[in-house]
């Protein structure tokens, strides 16, 4: 149940920043579920092998190269939601940088109410 809840408010997430940032699009709230699920897919295992690829560039970059690796996320999930669209890298970065702070901010909030 905890995941259902966590993946509508990321979905809820997706469409307000979707309406906010002018180059992302997302079709309707059902594509937002979707994109939602693609992308905690993605988060759990495409970008762990990505780490490990870019693991000499993103310590010399002092873990920034990650919010690179974030934005190649968004973009891939961009070519494999047909109802979501992202204009270029930094309007996925943007998204992306968005979608992580909105997202820690809900969760931790919300972990704090149960406890």
């Amino acid at each position: 149940m905890k995941l259902i809840l966590r993946l509508l408010v990321s979905a809820i997430m997706v469409v307000v920043l979707a309406n906010i940032l002018p180059g992302v699009y997302v079709g309707g709230f059902l594509e937002a579920i979707v994109l939602a699920v693609v992308l905690a897919l993605l988060n759990m295992f495409v970008k762990p092998i990505l780490i490990v690829f870019t693991l000499p560039v993103t310590i010399i970059s002092f873990g920034l190269f990650l919010l690179v690796i974030n934005a190649l996320i968004i973009l891939l999930a961009d070519s494999l939601v047909s109802g979501f669209r992202v204009d270029g890298f930094w309007y996925a970065l943007i998204f992306s940088l968005l979608l992580s702070i909105l997202q820690a901010i809900t969760f931790k909030l919300a972990e704090k109410d149960q406890a």
